[in-house]
């Protein structure tokens, strides 16, 4: 139901992802390429993965956040935060606030091949050095809303009246779509999102200008008035499952490199020195 003084969205741009061989156990697709930093705000990049044991070795992260969506298969991961691990199926969300720094791996059973999603959020300079943080979320526990031929499962931020329980420290909405051939919905957003889809399956016609995208294909919310709520109209023209997701620009300078995320060159420089030193809990160590 559209709601009054609500403006709905446009598609400001749409792009194909395309698959590259990274070696004979793992593939990625760029569905938000890294660098062009304040385009995505708050968000960095996102990868489409797939891939077998031993196409990740243990690595660190400071002064970000990922979200890691299990398309298909299974994944086991553990964290220096903790200590601890688990495992994660298809349709599972991690969550993990790497703060002032984690060690961690995310890897599949021996045999077995995963299919991810992995998106890179911006923490503000606030939070940069946050105690680290995991947030484990499965399919089969998160709120849902439901309309006439459409299921949207609500991972971070909220869905009509269905608002989930996750933290955040820079306000985002994930959410997925399921919706039959022929059903349409509208997605609400803060009208101060940035904000994206990805096509999983199926095609579909999204915005008021009426763009046509399908399964492999990314697009881009356009904007809308900062102070007021705004929406995304999903329209599937067969069975379509998607993801959408949104978040509060932060406008704050990004330094990036490697997998670490600060403000200035001497804060990641800094991160080196820490991560050399041991400073990044580490119970490998």
């Amino acid at each position: 139901m559209e709601k009054e003084n609500m403006k709905l969205r446009e598609i400001k741009k749409i792009w194909t992802v395309n698959e590259q061989k990274i070696s004979p156990i793992h593939t990625a697709g760029p569905v938000l390429p890294p660098g062009p930093w304040k385009d995505y705000d708050p968000f960095l990049l996102l990868m489409e993965d797939k891939f077998e044991k031993g196409a990740f070795d243990v690595h660190p992260h400071r002064g970000m956040e990922t979200i890691t969506f299990i398309i298909d298969g299974n994944i086991n991961h553990y964290d220096s935060a903790t200590g601890a691990g688990g495992r994660l199926e298809k349709g599972d969300l991690q969550f993990m606030t790497a703060g002032s720094g984690v060690v961690h791996n995310e890897s599949p059973a021996d045999g077995e091949k995963v299919h991810l999603l992995q998106l890179w959020v911006n923490l503000p300079r606030k939070y940069k050095m946050v105690k680290p943080r995991y947030q484990n979320m499965h399919a089969k526990d998160m709120p849902v809303r439901q309309e006439d031929g459409a299921l949207i499962r609500v991972y971070s931020g909220s869905s009509g009246d269905v608002v989930s329980n996750t933290l955040n420290y820079a306000p985002v909405t994930f959410v997925e779509m399921v919706l039959e051939s022929g059903s349409s919905i509208i997605q609400d957003l803060p009208g101060s999102y940035n904000g994206f889809i990805y096509v999983l399956e199926g095609s579909g016609t999204f915005g008021e200008n009426k763009v046509e995208a399908k399964k492999g294909q990314a697009i881009w919310l356009g904007s809308a008035d900062e102070l007021k709520m705004s929406g995304i109209r999903v329209s599937a023209n067969e069975k379509l499952r998607l993801i959408l997701f949104a978040g509060e620009p932060l406008k704050e300078p990004v330094v990036a490199q490697g997998p670490f995320v600060m403000n200035t060159e001497e804060e990641i420089r800094q991160a080196y020195r820490d991560y050399h030193e041991g400073a990044f809990l580490n119970p490998e160590r």
